[in-house]
């Protein structure tokens, strides 16, 4: 299903935003929103930081629902802001999806469609309305008035009204927060198959970082109006500087391909650029791709492949790089384990013990790894 044009440009989005709060709000947030990033013109962006750093306030300029100070702005080589002037916002081709879905509680589901399809620039066929009904699993709750649908099925009611105006960017404001875990979980897959079946930009606000590591593709981490680190989501996890900004949620994301199943202790392996793992089987097919993710406090160093050990993902590492942690007890070492970068967070004890220096050549041991998708 495609309900956009093609996308081959990135997005130039090199803009600043003044804010202004009332006096009443004397602890929020005073900062100016300073952009400088070419976002991708394919896939999920992810942007990531606590509440408060301009999360939202980017969405709201990139929609035009913010005014943007100066600067220019560019989606798929048409200037949305730049000196000449800027498009409103009912002008911007943009689909946006908020924390609460917000649908008219007036209107039935259909309804609710509708009324979003009447804003497309062409409008959509009954086949192309039915593929996006299809496409989301609501063509069932095409009758029903919002009241009667669950806070998930809310939601895909609200990423389906966002598709039918055909936008050229899709925004998404923590779409997952006001769901509980049953109803995220339910989400997911959908969201899963809107970046690898829609020819469409994505750009996902969220503070939950296990939600960037399943579905980024690239990420932006915000702090005080400004963007810290960007880049590929495996890249930008990894980096030397980030790993402190993320806490006990350290640690790495990987690709891979599960190429067996042992059956008799209900595991899989995944190959990847580093090597392959062994992890619970969860269902996954022969042949299907398989993100995986690996925080820095799972990963152990060893000077030796420790047969005798509990540990069943035993892998030869390099250190490329250490870093002190937020605990002062604790150092971050970066590890090269063949084309893929993982983080160990291990005690400075530990490393004097090791002895560790750049370039050694050691064994990582990696205690749990999580399958993402």
């Amino acid at each position: 299903m495609n309900t956009a044009p093609g996308h081959n440009q990135p997005i130039e989005a090199n803009f600043s935003v003044k804010l202004s709060f009332p006096r009443r709000s004397a602890e929020a947030p005073r900062f100016e929103l300073v952009v400088d990033e070419q976002l991708a013109a394919h896939g999920i962006t992810a942007v990531f930081g606590p509440s408060g750093c301009g999360k939202t306030t980017l969405l709201r300029a990139l929609a035009g629902l913010q005014p943007i100070h100066n600067g220019v702005l560019r989606v798929n080589g048409i200037a949305w802001h730049d000196q000449r002037g800027s498009l409103q916002a009912h002008q911007r081709p943009v689909g946006f999806v908020f924390q609460e879905a917000s649908l008219f509680e007036h209107l039935s589901v259909a309804g609710n469609l509708e009324f979003a399809s009447k804003r497309a620039p062409e409008r959509l066929g009954s086949e192309q309305f039915q593929g996006i009904t299809e496409f989301l699993e609501i063509d069932q709750l095409l009758p029903q008035k919002p009241a009667q649908l669950s806070g998930g099925e809310r939601q895909r009611v609200a990423i389906a009204r966002a598709l039918l105006i055909r936008p050229e960017l899709l925004l998404m404001d923590e779409p997952l927060a006001a769901l509980d875990q049953t109803r995220k979980r339910e989400i997911l897959p959908f969201l899963d198959r809107l970046k690898s079946e829609l020819d469409l930009p994505i750009i996902y606000v969220t503070h939950a970082l296990d939600e960037v590591t399943r579905l980024a593709d690239d990420l932006l981490i915000m702090e005080k109006g400004r963007v810290k680190a960007s880049g590929p989501v495996d890249e930008v996890l990894t980096r030397p500087d980030v790993p402190r900004m993320l806490g006990e949620e350290a640690g790495a994301v990987v690709e891979g391909i599960v190429t067996e199943r042992d059956s008799q202790w209900q595991l899989l392996r995944v190959d990847f650029i580093g090597g392959h793992l062994w992890l619970r089987d969860s269902g996954e097919s022969i042949g299907q791709c398989a993100r995986i993710r690996i925080l820095a406090r799972d990963v152990s160093l060893s000077l030796a492949d420790e047969q005798a050990s509990s540990i069943l993902n035993r892998l030869p590492a390099t250190v490329i790089g250490m870093a002190d942690d937020t605990d002062r007890a604790m150092l971050l070492v970066r590890l090269a384990v063949g084309e893929a970068v993982l983080l160990a967070r291990i005690s400075k004890k530990s490393a004097s013990q090791l002895r560790l220096y750049q370039n050694q050549r050691l064994w990582v041991q990696i205690k749990s790894v999580a399958v993402l998708h």
